[in-house]
């Protein structure tokens, strides 16, 4: 199969420049500034005219088919992927979870069905480790062997997640030396649940106390925490769905000195605030809808964010793509906060809610491939294979229509979740085309993929 996308403005992490993209067997084979000159035809050609072309995007961070307070996140690796790719996105990265007591293999052969034959975009893992005793210790290695190269480890959710911090040192030191990496959920969880324990029996109970009880010192605490931990151990860290001012400026601090510390933001924590929570007069559970951990803050902290990002302190914009619906779920926990399963979906909207950073002028197109793209393939061993048009990488394209105007609405959104953050918000820019490895997934807002055709990745180690 050869491909030609003519005309399009190529637009990469470094560099913008008009190009014809020649895809060949599924890779990018050439990009010229004039593709007519070539000999031999092309089984497709598109009109790129007016458009940019960028790499594929990558989410490293979704949890789809996932057991979670009592229910399971609404996309499985089917809807999710497909979702995930018609909103521009190629790869996703998944959390394998380890149930305490178990073995991380067990985790991973679990993951490995629930996505095989469903995905239709790409996708990678990392292990959710929570237990971590001598032989799970020496079964990283065995994980790492397998692609599987990165190990997130949880401050919060004592009894189900939390480890402590001689297991989280351990831990470290074992990712150490096997150049693997070690992605942090920074909260203290011990204290967050002493004051859930309290806001419940003054009898608060709405979801604007799943924030109330989670503060931003937490976070702040926990990130300290986490970064304390992987200066002794001498390796690196990735703190996971950083929400708040406090916590990016540990990072800032750890980074100014020297440290390989590396955060991620999520869209929520962008474009939402502490007030979505507060719900409506008519019903303040509407705010379940946007009970996430870390929770929404203030909406000063968006300010912070958008700097972090401007000034390289953050480095990837993922989702946290963890969708519950309201029915049925987000319900379960209408009268007690605690009891709302957390997360949001996003990871078709990323692309649209960044574009509109980068039509404001909080963004550059190049950043905005950078954090979308090419940051999390170059962090999590993916690059140049993914995150990247160029010379022999895989033909994951996005031809990207900028004038493009649509209205979100979850009646025509992929993810399988019964409601919008963002019901009928108007956006402009959308993808007109989207390619995985050379094959068309959407094209014009239809999908054309099927389920199974999403690719396992082997993740590289971790280099500076």
């Amino acid at each position: 199969m050869r491909t030609l996308i003519q005309g399009g403005t190529v637009v990469t992490a470094t560099d913008t420049f008009a190009a014809d993209v020649v895809v060949e067997q599924g890779k990018i084979a050439a990009l010229l500034r004039d593709a007519s000159t070539l000999t031999g035809s092309f089984d497709e050609t598109i009109d790129a005219r007016g458009q940019y072309v960028f790499p594929g995007g990558i989410d490293a961070h979704t949890h789809l088919d996932m057991p979670f307070g009592g229910t399971t996140s609404s996309d499985d690796f089917e809807t999710g992927t497909r979702a995930a790719a018609c909103g521009g996105t190629t790869t996703v990265i998944d959390f394998a979870i380890q149930q305490k007591g178990s073995s991380l293999k067990a985790a991973l052969d679990t993951w490995h069905a629930k996505a095989e034959g469903k995905a239709t975009a790409d996708y990678a893992f990392h292990m959710i480790a929570t237990d971590v005793p001598p032989p799970v210790l020496s079964e990283m290695a065995d994980v790492v062997r397998e692609g599987v190269t990165s190990f997130k480890l949880f401050m919060a959710y004592p009894g189900v997640l939390l480890l402590d911090d001689q297991s989280i040192f351990r831990a470290m030191l074992r990712a150490g030396e096997l150049d693997a990496l070690i992605c942090m959920h920074a909260e203290t969880g011990l204290p967050i649940d002493v004051l859930v324990e309290r806001a419940l029996a003054a009898g608060h109970t709405a979801p604007i106390y799943h924030a109330l009880t989670r503060p931003e010192v937490a976070e702040a605490t926990g990130t300290e925490r986490a970064i304390a931990l992987a200066e002794m151990a001498n390796v690196p860290v990735y703190i996971v769905h950083l929400s708040a001012q406090r916590a990016l400026e540990r990072v800032m601090e750890a980074r100014d000195r020297g440290l390989p510390a590396y955060a991620e933001t999520c869209p929520q924590y962008l474009f939402f605030s502490e007030d979505d929570l507060r719900g409506t007069p008519e019903d303040e559970f509407e705010g379940a809808k946007f009970v996430c951990t870390p929770p929404l803050r203030p909406k000063h902290h968006h300010d912070h964010l958008w700097r972090g990002l401007a000034n390289y302190d953050l480095q990837v914009v993922s989702t946290d793509h963890c969708p519950f619906c309201m029915k049925d779920q987000k319900e379960l926990g209408r009268g007690n906060f605690a009891k709302i399963p957390n997360g949001m979906p996003g990871v078709e909207t990323r692309l649209y809610l960044l574009w509109e950073a980068v039509r404001e002028g909080k963004l550059s197109m190049n950043r905005f491939v950078e954090i979308s793209s090419t940051a999390p393939a170059k962090i999590f061993g993916l690059y140049p294979r993914k995150g990247t048009l160029a010379i022999g990488a895989d033909a994951d394209v996005v031809v990207w229509d900028p004038e493009k105007r649509h209205t979100i609405s979850a009646k025509t959104l992929h993810m399988r979740v019964d409601y919008s953050p963002l019901e009928g918000r108007q956006f402009v820019g959308a993808p007109s085309l989207v390619m995985q490895r050379g094959r068309t997934l959407v094209k014009d807002g239809t999908f054309l993929g099927k389920a199974g055709q999403g690719q396992f990745l082997r993740c590289g180690t971790f280099s500076l």
